[in-house]
This record gives C-alpha cells, structure tokens and sequence, in this order.
C-alpha cells in the first residue's frame, strides 16, 4: 500500500491547523487508499536551513536533516495542510520543503487549505511552482475550507461538512492515480 504523508504547515501557537491536519489524516486513514502518517512542522522543528551543502547533493551533515529527509524519500504521495498568510504558505513549511530536493521527486502532491474567504487558495497557488520545480506533482482537487473555524467544535474537533469530505475523497482518488503513474519513475 502506497504511503501518504500529511503534512501540518502552521507551527503558530493557537493554531488550528492541528485540527484540521487530524481530521484530513483520519479521514485519509479511513479511505484506505494509503498508509497514512502525518508531521506536524510544529513538533519537527527544523532550523532555519542550517545545512551547508545543497540539498540536490543530499550530503546531510545533521541528524535532524537525515530524519526527515528519510521521511520524505520513504513517502509517496503528500498532503500539506496549510493555512494562507498574507496571499501565501507559511515560511516553516516553505523551509522544510527547501532542506530536500531529490525526494520529493515524481511524487503527487494535494492541498488541505484554510483561511478566511479565499480558503487558503492563494497559499495553494503559491506552493505549486514550489512543489513543480523539484519535480513533485500538484493535483488539482482540493479541499478548500472559508471561514474554517465554523468547522471546529467546541473541543477543537473539526466537523466537516459534505462539500470538504467530497473534496477530500477525489483528491484522495487522483493522489492514487497519479502515485501510481509515477511510481516508475522513482524506482
């Protein structure tokens, strides 16, 4: 079974972006399509790039670097659940994509985005030539949530409405097609 990685971009203190990474990865879980972990950049906690060589060379010279460049080449499929500040993706996950560059070749890519009304899509929009210069594939299905916290109970549990888990099952669905369709290109 292929292995998906969802990843929480917002390390912001308050955040909500826990939340809503949780619910995606369980809901990711209970498709069955992928093996589903998740990282949380809050708990991973990567310097500001501190690594001296490029990362095309992957000559990783600190133990945090080799951890989560283990994790990204071990993934096949990507989701990052990200917030939108100022038109745009927080800077921890801009940081943890750039600390790799070879392992995230070939491999889709989906988008679980939040904010007010724009949804988070300017983020999105902004990730994708990111994602696309170090050969990664963006999908094109989403999940786009406006006015997220309307989504958050009372004990910080998201409750999606049927607009977000249909978007979640066809961005499940093409991440499916598309991993499969690239897997040879990353053996």
């Amino acid at each position: 079974m292929p292995k998906l990685t969802v990843i929480i971009a917002s390390t912001r203190p308050g955040r909500q972006g826990l939340a809503i990474g949780e619910w995606f990865a369980a809901y990711a879980a209970q498709d069955g399509r992928f093996d589903v972990s998740t990282v949380d950049l809050a708990e991973l906690d990567l310097p500001l790039m501190d690594e001296p060589n490029h990362p095309r060379m992957a000559r990783y010279e600190h133990d945090h670097t080799k951890a989560w460049s283990a994790t990204v080449a071990g993934s096949d499929a990507f989701v990052f659940v990200t917030p939108e500040y100022n038109h745009s993706f927080p800077a921890p996950l801009k940081n943890a994509i750039d600390y790799l560059h070879n392992e995230w070749a070939y491999k889709p890519v989906g988008f679980v985005s939040y904010g007010g009304v724009a949804a988070g899509t300017r983020a999105v929009q902004a990730l994708k030539p990111v994602v696309s210069v170090l050969k990664g594939v963006p999908v094109t299905e989403a999940v786009s949530i406006p006015f997220f916290s309307q989504f958050i109970d009372d004990d910080g549990v998201v409750q999606a409405n049927e607009v977000m888990t249909q978007g979640a099952t066809a961005m499940l669905a093409e991440l499916e097609r598309i991993e499969a369709s690239l897997r040879p290109l990353r053996s």
